[in-house]
C-alpha cells in the first residue's frame, strides 16, 4: 500500500481543469439568471403601453399618482403601527425587567443625624428642628419618677388592706 505522490505538474494540471470547469458553470449560471429575470419580468410586468396622444398621457399619469398616493398612506398607516407596536414592545420588556427584578447594591450604613433624616425626606425647603435625644431623655426621666409612685403606691395598698382586715395586727403581736 504505498501512496505516489502527485508531481507538481500533475497537481497543475488538475488545478487548471478544475479552474476551467469552474468558469464553465459559472458562466452558464450567469445565463440561466438572465434568462430568469427575463422570464419574471415578463410574467409580471406587462408591456408598456404608451398612448399616442398628450391628454392620454396626462390620464394616465393621473392614474399612476393616486396609485402612489394610497400606496404612501397605506405605507404611512403600517409605519405607525410599527412604531406602536415596537414602543409596546418595548414596554412589556421593562415590565419584564421589573417582574424579574434587578439586583439592588447592597446598603451602607450612614451615620444621619435626625435634623438631616427629615430634611432628606421633606425637602430642602421645608426647615423641621427636633430634639429627638432631649425628647427621649425627657421621657426616661418621667417614666422612672412613675415608677417610684407605684412603688410606694403598691406598699401603701397592702398597708391599707392589712389595717382592714386585721391581719397586720396579727402579725405585730407575734
Amino acid at each position: 500500500m504505498s501512496e505516489k505522490k502527485m508531481s507538481s505538474s500533475r497537481k497543475h494540471h488538475l488545478k487548471s481543469v478544475m479552474l476551467q470547469i469552474a468558469k464553465g458553470l459559472l458562466e452558464a449560471e450567469a445565463i440561466e439568471a438572465v434568462e430568469e429575470k427575463k422570464r419574471y419580468m415578463d410574467e409580471n410586468c406587462p408591456a408598456l403601453n404608451l398612448p399616442g396622444s398628450l391628454v392620454e398621457l396626462q390620464e394616465m399619469c393621473k392614474t399612476i399618482h393616486h396609485q402612489i398616493d394610497k400606496v404612501d398612506e397605506e405605507r404611512y398607516d403600517l409605519a405607525g403601527k410599527v412604531s406602536k407596536c415596537d414602543k409596546e414592545i418595548d414596554d412589556l420588556r421593562i415590565k419584564v425587567v421589573e417582574i424579574q427584578g434587578m439586583k439592588k447594591p447592597a446598603l451602607k450604613k450612614v451615620r444621619m443625624s435626625a435634623d438631616a433624616m427629615l430634611q432628606a425626606l421633606l425637602g430642602s425647603k421645608h426647615k423641621v428642628t427636633m430634639d429627638l435625644r432631649a425628647n427621649l431623655k425627657q421621657v426616661k426621666k418621667e417614666v422612672k419618677e412613675d415608677d417610684k409612685d407605684t412603688v410606694g403606691d403598691w406598699r401603701k395598698n397592702i398597708d391599707d388592706k392589712a389595717g382592714m382586715d386585721g391581719r397586720k395586727k396579727m402579725f405585730e403581736t407575734t
